[in-house]
């Protein structure tokens, strides 16, 4: 894997790229309507390629059945003003969007997914680590890596084991992983995300000055962040999904070889196929990861 330090522009050069969530059932119930919500974004993406005209900015819109890329400022040279007053970024990411909400909201009909409302946060955190690793293998200096996501809907616990593996590659290529979670309750997987790879989670409590949230902690490059007090996760959640029934647990069972975990005592790893013993040892809470020693 190539390493992310080793074409670099200076330190206050920026590579953003920022996960959207455009969910249509997280939307339909929250208070903030979502065009509210996508002016506060929309100012603070163009603060980010004011501050330098090196900074590049890469939107992908994480819908609840798909993922797909919004807009790369790196594929437009000409930020001007378009009719002297909307920049052209708003412009073409706002056509890409709707279109996207569309298909999106489209694919919900024709195939809807069971269990929870939640995004693909899985597909749009892959489809990053892919056009970052792009990046690094193109031989020409590229700007420092960050991923944000900016995400309101519940975590999905069915895509625990494909955001775990994304968080363990962002951290190997040295790309945190920002998150501004705006929902009811605190995400457990973007706290680990922010926690393991050494960026920075926050849950705004007014969302009327979410720009001030986002451009006070956000837009600072990551050597600027050296000199500054920002938000320190609290109180991390932990807790991981079982394989069996994809459901947040407390308590559990791991499997020694490949780690599986699973809410109830199985005879057989469905994984890996190691056979458990047939007394179950006593386990504490998974974050411990007290594990129960299966046969082999």
């Amino acid at each position: 894997m190539a390493s992310a330090p080793s074409k670099l522009y200076a330190d206050d050069v920026s590579l953003l790229v920022v996960l959207l969530d455009t969910n249509p059932f997280f939307w339909s119930t929250y208070s903030l309507p979502f065009s509210k919500f996508l002016s506060h974004v929309l100012a603070f993406l163009n603060s980010i390629l004011v501050l330098n005209q090196l900074n590049e900015v890469v939107v992908i819109g994480t819908g609840y059945a798909s993922c797909k890329y919004l807009y790369n400022s790196s594929s437009y040279s000409n930020r001007s003003l378009e009719d002297g007053r909307m920049p052209a970024l708003c412009t073409r990411l706002l056509n890409n969007l709707e279109e996207f909400m569309i298909g999106d909201e489209q694919s919900i009909k024709e195939d809807p997914r069971e269990g929870t409302m939640s995004s693909l946060l899985s597909g749009s955190l892959s489809m990053a680590l892919c056009y970052l690793q792009k990046v690094f293998r193109s031989g020409s200096l590229h700007p420092h890596p960050r991923i944000l996501c900016l995400q309101g809907s519940p975590d999905g616990p069915e895509q625990y084991v494909a955001i775990m593996n994304s968080i363990f590659s962002a951290q190997r290529s040295m790309v945190p992983i920002d998150s501004c979670y705006i929902g009811s309750h605190n995400s457990a997987f973007l706290q680990q995300a922010s926690y393991i790879t050494g960026g920075v989670y926050l849950k705004p409590q007014q969302m009327d000055g979410l720009f001030q949230y986002l451009s006070t902690v956000f837009a600072t490059d990551l050597h600027s962040r050296t000199f500054l007090q920002l938000p320190k996760s609290v109180g991390v959640d932990f807790r991981a999904s079982c394989f069996c029934h994809k459901k947040t647990i407390d308590m559990g069972f791991v499997c020694s070889v490949c780690l599986s975990i699973f809410c109830k005592h199985h005879k057989k790893c469905s994984t890996c196929g190691s056979v458990f013993g047939e007394t179950p040892v006593a386990v504490d809470s998974v974050s411990k990861l007290k594990r129960k020693t299966p046969e082999t």
